[in-house]
């Protein structure tokens, strides 16, 4: 039951901030919808959706740009001269303890839809080898699995999803068994959500029982492993480093000892990869260092003179770009959550449907309406030390975000056989090319039979002879 003083001392603060239409289909609202929209309303910070009306629904000014700030420096794929070799050592050695004596856990950030790749699903679900078309998640956990067998150790996985697909990614998991890993050892659990604005400052409604929210971004992840009891999880666990990644990238190095161990003998709380940009407006963040901290500046908000300026030998003043690889401390987590994990939000202006004053939905053709959301990379500056590591795009780097064009399924894949041509190539096995200097094969390494390329060395017997246009798989 439903006490009516409660009811009215709601509609008394909706009034007070300007949100009362909120309950103008109350009387239309059977009890549990009652229940249930009051609970919405409840969980509301309205001491913060002021403020954010003010400053991110109707403000359209960008963002202030740092007073000053420079190039973020980074350690290089490879090392150069014997002290970074032995550095470089040093810190491969560490991470493989590390690892081994399970320290390290997967954390997957995989809140999305597949809509943007034409495919109606969780993006996990989407299959993406190029032989036996795997999903993104089999590839995953194939490679959390040979990554447990090679340590030695047990890997756990930790993944994120939304509202929009948390149901249907459990079920995902359990029609497929689990991937053939133990269930104990994944934690699923979903990021939270912020409510939707209209232009006019009003939070809107998706119908008349439910207020329309979106997920809280990708920065949402460090709150939600506490909310969830992932946090609590890992901490039983023995679990100090996470391996955070995004859902999109099947050339993903999960357990990278070098990764690893860097960021540990440097003492860092968050540390992150990077790519050397293809151009000055590469659609990646821009790692900067803003009071000496590492601060990852938006491509969008980078200045056209400086994202375009140049170092005398030609490069790009601002080059390495953020692809969202971090290892986070599950200590640095804690020390988020004791203060009130105070990321600074995002607006995003989109076509929101909703219902309008007299209850009837309305799909907008335009934009109408304002997303709030919060982005992982902007706790870097919160970081007592943080390290950057350039890695290679071929290696590592492959986002099945579109259908077809620019960072697509199919770029993927193709990025998929090249890295596998180049690792069976580096060991020795000769590789038939096209004049472009493409495989002339279509070539799957499962993880299964090689995580990283050092591992092809003592898998040479398995590996038959490769003749133009073969379809090989290595399992």
């Amino acid at each position: 039951m439903i006490d009516q003083r409660t009811v009215e001392n709601l509609k008394k603060v909706l009034k007070d901030h300007n949100q009362s239409h909120l309950l103008a289909f109350w009387e239309q609202l059977d009890g549990p919808q009652k229940q249930s929209l009051l609970e919405q309303i409840q969980s509301l910070d309205f001491s913060k959706i002021d403020d954010w009306v003010v400053r991110f629904v109707r403000k359209t000014a960008p963002a202030p740009m740092p007073a000053d700030f420079t190039p973020a420096a980074a350690y290089t794929p490879c090392p150069t001269g014997p002290d970074q070799q032995r550095r470089y050592a040093q810190a491969r050695q560490l991470g493989r303890e590390l690892i081994s004596a399970g320290k390290v856990a997967a954390f997957v950030v995989a809140g999305g839809q597949g809509t943007r790749l034409g495919f109606d699903g969780p993006k996990g679900d989407f299959p993406i080898s190029p032989v036996k078309n795997k999903t993104l998640f089999q590839i995953f956990a194939e490679s959390i699995a040979a990554a447990s067998k090679k340590y030695h150790t047990t890997c756990p996985w930790y993944i994120m999803t939304s509202p929009l697909n948390h149901a249907e990614t459990n079920a995902i998991f359990r029609r497929n068994d689990y991937y053939g890993l133990d269930k104990e050892n994944i934690f699923i659990f979903q990021q939270g959500t912020l409510p939707n604005f209209g232009l006019d400052g009003r939070i809107l409604l998706a119908d008349k029982a439910n207020i329309a929210c979106s997920p809280d971004g990708h920065g949402g992840s460090l709150k939600a492993l506490c909310r969830s009891g992932a946090l609590e999880n890992m901490k039983k666990r023995g679990i100090e480093f996470i391996s955070y990644f995004q859902v999109d990238n099947p050339l993903i190095n999960i357990f990278d000892p070098l990764f690893t161990g860097l960021h540990a003998l440097d003492g860092a709380e968050m540390s992150s990869k990077a790519l050397v940009k293809t151009g000055p407006k590469e659609k990646v963040g821009n790692f900067c260092l803003v009071a000496g901290r590492v601060t990852v500046i938006e491509y969008s908000d980078l200045p056209d003179e400086l994202a375009e300026k140049r170092n005398p030998d030609g490069s790009l003043l601002f080059q390495l770009g953020s692809i969202a690889i971090h290892i986070i401390n599950t200590s640095f987590i804690e020390k988020l959550k004791a203060s009130g994990f105070s990321l600074p939000l995002h607006r995003a202006v989109k076509k929101i449907p909703h219902i309008d004053e007299q209850g009837n939905h309305v799909e907008p053709a335009e934009p109408n309406g304002v997303k709030l959301e919060t982005f992982v990379f902007d706790a870097l500056p919160l970081a007592s030390k943080s390290i950057i590591l350039q890695t290679l795009r071929k290696e590592e780097f492959a986002p099945a975000k579109n259908a077809t064009g620019t960072d697509s399924a199919e770029t993927a894949r193709q990025m998929m056989v090249a890295r596998a041509a180049d690792w069976l190539e580096s060991a020795g096995v000769n590789i038939p090319r096209k004049d472009d200097g493409s495989p002339d094969c279509l070539i799957e390494i499962a993880p299964g039979f090689a995580v990283e390329k050092d591992d092809i060395g003592a898998r040479l017997s398995q590996i038959p002879s490769i003749k133009p246009k073969d379809k090989l798989y290595l399992a």
